[in-house]
Parts: C-alpha cells; structure tokens; sequence
C-alpha cells in the first residue's frame, strides 16, 4: 500500500478519539529483505484483516504488508456503527442485476455483523461492542422508505427490524427533530480501531505476520508466485490479496479508476457524564439518519457523544470539521449548546459509483476487495471471509460478484468528484423538500 496522506512514515495514526483511546499500542516492525508466504495480504484495515484471520484460521501462512499501521484509514476512523446491509438497495441490487442476485445478496448481509460479534467473543476482543442500531426519519417520505425496507428485508429471512414512530423514537433518542424510525436488533457499535487492533493481535496469535511503516511500491506476479515489494524488501507468495482500499493509490494501476476516495468527518465531545449521556440515548444505541447525506452518532464508553457526517468526494479534508458538524449536532440536541468538542478528524472510504462492493482477480494470483461506499464495517468483513474462500478454492459466492459490472465515474478521474457532488445536491435537495 503506498504512504498515506498525512502519514508522518513512524506508526502514528492522525489525532482521533480513537487513536487516544485504543487499548493496544503496537510496536511496528518493518519488512525488510525476502520473505516467503503462503498469502500476502496487502493492506492492514478490516477486508485485510478478516481475509488474513479466516486464512489464519485454516492453517495458511499469512504476511501482511501495510504502508502505515494497523487500521490507519477508514477501520480506524469510521463511525464505529454496524450497519447490515451494502449501500446500494436490494431493491436495487434486483433491478440493476437480476432478482436471483438480490436474493443471493439478501442471504448474507447480515454475515458480515456476525463475523464481528464472532471474533469479539471468540478473541476477547476489548473494543466496547453494543447491539441495536436506529435509522432516524425526518419526513413521512422517510418513514414510507423505511417501512418498505422493513418489508423487503423480512422477504429475504430477516426480521431484526422494529418500527418506531414519533413517540416510540424519544424512548431511544432525547431529540424532538425525527418523525420516527426503525431500530435493526441485528446491528449495533463498537470502538472501531481497537476492533481493528484486536483482530490483528487475534492473526498474529495464529502465526500471522504483519509488517507496517511499510508502503508497497508494486505488486507482480510470475508464472508460479506474485511478489509484493516496498523500498526495503518484498514477499513471494502463492496468492497476494489487494484490500488497500481508499488508500491504495496507483499501486496497482488496473484499480485505480475503479473506486474513488470519499472523505466522511466525525468529532467527540468533552466527557458528558452518564446522567447527561443516556438522556441523549437511554437505550445507548447508535444512530443514523436516511438522508443521503447523512448524519450519524452514538455514545463512547467513557460518555462522549461521537457525531458524524458531511462527505467530500475526491478524499480531500475540509478546513474547518467543528464548523462543518457543529450545526448538525446542535440541531439534534440543542442541550449540547455548551458542550466542549474534545476531537475531530477526517477520514476515507471508497466509493464505486454502483455503491456496489467490489470483488476480482486480477491474472491467477492477485485477488481484490474493495468500494463499501461508506458500509465498509460489515461488508469488509463479509468480503474478506469470500477472498478466504476464493484462495481456498471455493469460488462460488466470490464470482457472483465478481462477474457484476462495474461502472467508471462520469467524468473520468479528472471530473468524477465535481460529477458526484452536483449529483449530491440533487438528492439533499429531496431530503429537504420530503420528496
């Protein structure tokens, strides 16, 4: 994976909440020289991380290569929300590909949450995990969505999810601005970088090896073995694994076009002790709007409001993340007036423009994941358990998404983010019509 924007090359992650608060501190290790694998997995977020432990799990050598350190990006500055599902619909998913793939899709997007709840259990993994997640309605229009989402979804085997109107929503949200909402019992939240950490000790408890600080400059692939090289070395492998996502650059030229970077921004308050947190969310579930821009919060362990929201397309950060949410969480919660912001930061996710994950191969020994489109907690997990199952040679659930389309950006890689925001506009102007 190449160096990261921003990245200091020392194993320090940018200022968050998370990084001051995440529960293991890794002394990184460099690769240096040639090392042999089984399966190089480049890239140390979440889809890296679940491939290499399921692989692990299997007896596989496994070493990991990442260009700064274990959930750097997205896995570990995300919203920390577990959100069934991918971005784009199954509706959609239906019209766009067939309803024999919607109904292949709609048996395993809750398997990805599993995954999660599995290994937190399973590896003793100290990342403060909670069940229950609300989608919050502004309009009638959203509670009409909301329902037929609940319909559709119990067509495919899930019945996780529970209505809420007007008064049922105050019980879980201290704030008079929703119409109502629907509660998904199947999801929840945690600390997401030190799920990261905990799954990567988890790996290296199994043999595992990753190496950080270490940014790969290419990845070839030979007649019998791929090798991956950063300045200092490189590994040959039977089968490398490319999960660098929003971060992964021009490293491999053929993904570039594929996905494009997508900043999202998040702050937490000052400690906001637990009278005053649970009068904000009694129920201490998180939180996100159906708006296409959305926002979305929810409650640290020590009692902060974590809120976020906002996108940048292009990954650039904008200058000001308080000025930019401030106006946000006051409008949810006007009682937060006084309230100090302790931190705030910016990451990216991937974007592909069917908001449609994306899985391939590229030649017989290089595999991808990528392009959650701001889903990336639990379809990271899902995907990395298929990239496991498609080097074990089981390629079934990985080339049915592999054989879906993918769709460039209008406007190529020059004009594709001014593209999507005139888009953007589009639809938060009907979110504020109600339409």
């Amino acid at each position: 994976m190449m160096a990261p924007k921003s990245y200091a090359g020392d194993g320090s992650y940018p200022p968050s909440y998370y990084a001051a608060s995440r529960a293991i501190t890794r002394t990184p290790v460099q690769l240096e020289g040639d090392v042999q694998a089984d399966i190089c997995v480049v890239g140390a977020g979440y889809s890296g991380l679940s491939a290499a432990l399921h692989l692990a799990e299997q007896g596989f050598k496994i070493v990991m290569v990442e260009g700064a350190s274990v959930g750097w990006g997205a896995s570990g500055r995300n919203g920390g929300q577990v959100v069934n599902g991918l971005n784009a619909s199954l509706d959609t998913i239906g019209r766009r590909y067939g309803e024999q793939t919607a109904n292949f899709v709609g048996g395993m997007v809750q398997e990805g949450a599993g995954i999660i709840y599995d290994w937190v259990e399973r590896y003793g993994i100290d990342c403060d995990l909670r069940r229950g997640n609300i989608y919050a309605a502004y309009t009638p229009a959203h509670m009409r969505d909301l329902e037929a989402k609940q319909a559709l979804w119990r067509k495919h085997g899930m019945d996780d999810h529970e209505m809420l109107d007007k008064e049922a929503i105050r019980r879980h949200i201290g704030s008079t601005v929703y119409e109502g909402g629907m509660i998904d019992h199947s999801g929840g939240h945690m600390h997401p970088l030190n799920l990261a950490l905990g799954e990567a000790k988890a790996l290296e408890s199994l043999g595992g090896v990753i190496y950080e600080n270490s940014p790969v400059t290419k990845v070839d692939q030979g007649p019998d073995k791929a090798v991956v090289t950063t300045a200092l070395g490189k590994v040959t492998a039977n089968a490398v694994l490319v999960c660098g996502n929003a971060y992964l650059g021009n490293v491999v030229p053929e993904l570039t076009a594929r996905v494009m970077p997508v900043s999202t921004q998040m702050m937490a308050t000052a400690p906001l002790g637990k009278e005053r947190a649970e009068a904000l969310l009694p129920t201490g579930m998180c939180v996100e709007d159906v708006r296409y821009i959305l926002d979305y919060f929810r409650l640290s362990a020590d009692h902060r409001l974590i809120f976020g929201g906002g996108i940048v397309y292009g990954g650039t950060d904008p200058a000001d993340v308080i000025a930019k949410l401030r106006p946000n969480m006051d409008k949810v919660f006007p009682q937060l007036a006084d309230i100090k912001i302790d931190y705030a930061w910016s990451g990216n996710f991937a974007l592909s423009f069917s908001r449609v994950p994306q899985l391939g191969r590229l030649g017989d020994k290089v595999y991808f994941a990528h392009g959650y489109s701001g889903h990336g907690i639990t379809g990271s997990h899902l995907f990395g358990r298929i990239l496991g199952e498609a080097v074990r040679g089981d390629l079934t659930r990985f080339d049915t998404f592999a054989k879906l389309p993918w769709i460039p950006f209008p406007g190529g890689r020059m004009f594709r983010a001014q593209y999507s925001t005139l888009g953007s506009w589009w639809y938060a102007l009907k979110d504020r019509l109600g339409i």
